[in-house]
């Protein structure tokens, strides 16, 4: 019975009449060809639109606010990913972005993402003016709450110093950590950071004099630590007066 069934169903391909082939192979053809001389479509880059008001998300979110900020972080930061064509971090508006970063963080205060983003991604770009934006951004936000933000300060005070060569944005940066973190709260490393600094500078007393205060202060407990700060900052001493000499 299966075997009547497909006899009746199946045809040998020699059966199909040659103008219906004919017409297939022809309209092929003609697809292929139309295809091949259509100019390839050119890739449209698209700017980036003006950041809501924090009003206006925080009704769209429908009480989830943390939600609603990462969903919009990981479409800010695949921005530069567009159909046919990936956009260069410098090409992109600046001052759109950190609108952006700014409602986000307004958003989910608590949230790391934006600040790690200016900081780490979009200071990242071989643009003086535009590290100097992200980091300002960084700043301004670390003064709002900078028990939380402290670790994008430190990380602002690296490219300040290091990326742009800027070394008195850097000490602007660390001096903000030492006076503005609740003590205790961040660790050595990153308080000290200002002695690092003013060393790099060549101002030696300087750092020996804020060495002086945050013994006074209790801040450095630890001796081990100490006579690493007071070596490093004997050598630098030795180092600016033998450059003085010569």
């Amino acid at each position: 019975m299966g075997l009547a069934y497909r006899s009746t169903r199946e045809r040998p391909v020699g059966t199909v009449p040659k103008w219906v082939v004919f017409t297939l192979c022809a309209a092929l053809a003609l697809q292929l060809g139309y295809h091949a001389v259509q100019p390839r479509p050119v890739p449209v880059v698209r700017a980036m639109p003006d950041a809501p008001s924090v009003r206006l998300l925080d009704l769209m979110s429908l009480g989830e606010q943390s939600t609603l900020a990462r969903v919009l972080m990981l479409w800010l930061q695949a921005f530069d990913y567009q159909p046919g064509v990936s956009i260069p971090f410098k090409s992109l508006n600046y001052h759109r972005i950190i609108d952006w970063l700014d409602a986000i963080l307004s958003l989910d205060p608590r949230s790391q993402y934006p600040l790690l983003s200016a900081a780490r991604v979009y200071s990242e770009v071989p643009d003086n003016t535009r590290r100097r934006m992200m980091l300002d951004f960084v700043y301004r936000k670390f003064l709002q709450d900078p028990d939380h933000r402290w670790p994008w300060m430190a990380h602002a005070v690296f490219v300040a110093k290091h990326k742009i060569g800027d070394q008195k944005l850097a000490l602007k940066y660390a001096r903000a950590i030492r006076t503005h973190v609740t003590p205790g709260v961040a660790p050595y490393w990153a308080m000290q950071m200002e002695l690092f600094v003013l060393a790099d500078m060549g101002e030696v007393q300087s750092a020996k004099v804020l060495l002086g205060g945050l013994l006074a202060s209790g801040m450095i407990k630890d001796k081990k630590q100490l006579q690493f700060l007071q070596q490093r900052l004997n050598e630098d001493e030795k180092e600016e007066k033998s450059h003085s000499k010569h």
